[in-house]
């Protein structure tokens, strides 16, 4: 049983935090001020604490984002509190956004070049505004030709998520099953498209365009042999037919020109 003290403490430093904080933090400014306290003590004064709200029926809780803890609204009270900051719901991302979003999520580390391959589309102005939101950062250089840098996801982006590690997002074959077994309004086939191209891009790889040798067998060959000599009979057919109609025409402009000349006479 943890002391009321001890839970007023970790109650009021996470409540009065800005951003999440972790137990650690929590441990080194209680140790810092004279009084002892261990992580296990922190963590199940946490628990006792949400225990306490559950009972009383309280509005929020505290939950664990980013690896620390927050003081969080429960989910069913979430429209009044959307209402509330409503100017700041306007902020939306777009869906061009939230696809390159989850592509990096999934994905990272990953280069502009790979998410492009992904999409289909140019995606410059749409990574330099997830890194202005803090959504993304760059965690380095792949090692293939160029050294193109390298994107990921940060802390913000679990925090607004409401997830505490990234092996909290829900699993590509939970997502699948989903798209197969349910029909969820708002998901088009371009969605699905998407998501498909995340799960299993060696589907949508792009054909290759280069030149290939091909072996000739002796059937080939002579199946090429022989369509040329054909060709060629075909040539020879209409060229006779050609000078055959040459001389016809010759013949009967001599024969107009001899009757011409004889009704002159």
């Amino acid at each position: 049983m943890i002391s009321v003290e001890i839970k007023n403490i970790v109650e009021s430093m996470i409540f009065a935090s800005e951003e999440e904080i972790t137990t650690k933090q929590i441990k080194d400014i209680v140790d810092k001020s004279g009084l002892r306290v261990t992580v296990n003590e922190i963590e199940e004064s946490i628990s006792e604490l949400n225990e306490e709200y559950q009972r009383n029926n309280k509005p929020f809780e505290i939950l664990r984002i980013a690896g620390g803890y927050t003081f969080a609204t429960k989910k069913e009270y979430g429209r009044f509190i959307g209402r509330l900051f409503e100017d700041k719901q306007k902020k939306k991302l777009s869906p061009s956004a939230l696809e390159t979003l989850s592509i990096i999520a999934y994905k990272q580390p990953i280069t502009r070049s790979e998410i492009e391959f992904i999409r289909g589309v140019n995606v410059d102005y749409i990574v330099n505004s997830l890194l202005e939101k803090e959504l993304i950062t760059i965690i380095g250089r792949a090692e293939s030709p160029g050294r193109p840098i390298l994107y990921g996801s940060t802390k913000t982006f679990l925090k607004v998520l409401g997830l505490n590690a990234l092996e909290d997002l829900p699993k590509l074959k939970e997502i699948n099953e989903i798209l197969k077994n349910e029909e969820i309004e708002g998901i088009t086939e371009a969605d699905i498209e998407l998501f498909n191209s995340v799960n299993n891009p060696d589907m949508y790889k792009a054909p290759e365009t280069g030149h290939q040798l091909e072996l000739l067998t002796s059937e080939n060959t002579n199946d090429q042999i022989g369509t040329a000599e054909e060709t060629e009979s075909t040539e020879e057919i209409i060229s006779e037919d050609v000078a055959n109609n040459e001389q016809i025409f010759s013949e009967g402009e001599n024969i107009n020109t001899d009757e011409s000349e004889s009704e002159n006479k």
